[in-house]
């Protein structure tokens, strides 16, 4: 591996990256919990990507002609537009991950209350970004999705003058205005994703609770000093990740792009083809609905007919709590349990997304009474209540649960809300999707269960090991090390041979597709490849995961 060194060593000396003011990671950091801002990071990037790329093709003034152009006859137009929506939708997720993690592990608390406030704004503008570039396409459910989109603003007489600002003429086709709005918002979240990720070096990531078990939990400069640099080893990590979360965002959408007839409640998750225009005989059969990610608020307006109480409720209320909460949670503490209040307010969030968004594709447009809503919410709370009432701090008790954390206690706690409703939902609406929700959520339970159950006495303190232990455990290293190399050695040779057969593709038609999916095992490989090359290079023997 020495070639590798002096090829890192060149780039460093040429490129003064030792100077780079970038955050020096701990050896327990390296796992993906610790890197989902990365992964958010690398979602936007490749979206940037291939936005750009339909930017070159794509006439606003006839968005759906326009769209279905790149689709049929701009070669792989359809790998980049799916691959495109896709990673939008990645972006989304990982945001929604990550910002809960952040939530539970009290990464609002000072001094990165500003970081915090931050991330929760570019998570709106990125759903408003990808709404108007969801509209952008042109069919029966982007029309649909606008017109509810520009109703809700007509509403509040004192708003009307933004419809034609943001959405124009679209209603004859014409998005040049979405488009520019488009750009905008995804102008304005690369502007503070510098912000976000210049704060992020500076305050570094968040320290083991084993390691600070209180706020302000950041490391001193001379703990600091003696992390890993950034250059090579968090860039080399960093690179793994991007590309495997890249492969994911191309292999998924465009493997999606072969399954035909997939029934109606399915289309707003894995259909990324369009709908029919929205002017066609076809439009009429056709179930209108949100993008998947604004389906919670589409059921919420099943709620109310007031504007303004649907907009407290599903947009102010929830958007102003969490701006506010790192000035409302002041404590000192930062273990789950230790501040259960805010804690259960997270699990609700969480809880009241995920069932509010499955029951607008469940049952869309169908009004909801006021006692309906209370039981479907109420329900949740007490669970919430008495669980987190009952729950102790893991660290202070003489017993713990093997293999467990507060967070992965909260998150079985979640796990039975969502069973819980699933029945609810299974005995409403049955049908072989609510079914197939029902028995997926039961295995998670079932197995959260079983591996709750399991409680084992304290464990014994580290003690330093005899040199013959030491020497097995130096040689099985070593041994997985030799693996490692010979695992990375086939990952390129099946590299090679896939981008060798990818050109034979057609570059437009029904196979094109294919492209997309092998492009994405492509980076898939690489990505693991380069963490195979991070553990053989730069894993320490010795090195443990706090």
């Amino acid at each position: 591996m020495s070639g590798s060194k002096r090829i890192s060593g060149w780039f460093s000396e040429r490129l003064k990256l030792e100077d780079l003011p970038f955050f020096k990671t701990p050896d327990y950091m390296y796992h993906v919990n610790e890197w989902l801002g990365a992964l958010v990071a690398a979602s936007f990037i490749y979206t940037i990507i291939s936005g750009l790329i339909l930017l070159l093709y794509y006439n606003p003034e006839a968005g759906y002609q326009s769209t279905e152009a790149i689709i049929q006859q701009v070669p792989y137009g359809s790998v980049v537009l799916y691959s495109h929506l896709y990673g939008a939708y990645a972006m989304i997720i990982l945001a929604y991950v990550h910002m809960f993690r952040n939530y539970f592990a009290g990464a609002y608390k000072r001094p990165r209350e500003l970081l915090w406030i931050l991330g929760v704004l570019m998570l709106v503008l990125t759903l408003g970004a990808s709404f108007l570039g969801y509209s952008l396409i042109g069919d029966a459910l982007a029309v649909s999705a606008v017109d509810v989109g520009a109703g809700i603003i007509t509403s509040i007489p004192q708003l009307s003058f933004l419809i034609p600002i943001i959405f124009g003429n679209y209603d004859t086709g014409d998005y040049e205005r979405v488009l520019a709005m488009h750009i905008i918002l995804v102008a304005l979240i690369g502007l503070l994703f510098v912000f976000h990720f210049f704060l992020a070096e500076q305050y570094g990531m968040m320290p083991s609770r084993k390691v600070k078990p209180k706020v302000p939990a950041v490391y001193t400069k001379e703990e600091w000093s003696r992390f890993n640099p950034w250059w090579p080893r968090n860039f080399v990590y960093m690179s793994s990740l991007i590309f495997i979360t890249w492969g994911f965002i191309l292999a998924v959408p465009n493997a999606l792009a072969y399954l035909n007839g997939l029934p109606q409640f399915l289309n707003p998750f894995m259909n990324p083809k369009p709908a029919p225009p929205p002017n066609s005989p076809a439009a009429a059969h056709i179930t209108t609905y949100p993008p998947w990610f604004f389906l919670f608020l589409y059921k919420i307006a099943d709620f109310t007919s007031d504007v303004v109480v649907f907009l407290l409720i599903g947009v102010i209320i929830p958007l102003v709590y969490l701006v506010l909460v790192p000035f409302i949670d002041r404590s000192d503490e930062l273990h789950p349990l230790r501040r259960k209040v805010f804690t259960g307010i997270g699990i609700l969030m969480m809880t009241y997304l995920i069932q509010t968004s499955l029951w607008g594709d469940l049952a869309p447009g169908v009004e909801v009474s006021v006692k309906e809503q209370v039981v479907a919410y109420l329900i949740p709370a007490i669970i919430v209540a008495l669980g987190l009432t009952f729950m102790k701090p893991l660290e202070n008790q003489g017993k713990v649960i093997k293999g467990t954390s507060p967070l992965t206690s909260i998150l079985f706690v979640i796990v039975a809300m969502l069973f819980a409703g699933a029945w609810v939902e299974l005995l409403q609406y049955p049908s072989a999707f609510t079914f197939a929700v029902t028995a997926f959520f039961g295995s998670l339970f079932y197995l959260g269960a079983k591996e709750m159950s399991k409680v084992v006495l304290t464990s014994v303190p580290n003690r330093a090991l005899p040199e013959t232990r030491q020497a097995t455990v130096s040689t099985s290293n070593e041994t997985k090390k030799k693996f490692a190399e010979i695992l990375m050695s086939l990952l390129f040779i099946l590299v090679v041979i896939l981008v060798a057969q990818m050109w034979t593709i057609p570059p437009t038609g029904y196979a094109s597709n294919l492209f997309g999916v092998d492009l994405g095992l492509v980076f898939l490989m690489l990505g693991e490849a380069i963490s195979l090359y991070h553990y053989v290079v730069y894993k320490k023997p010795n090195e443990v995961v706090e």
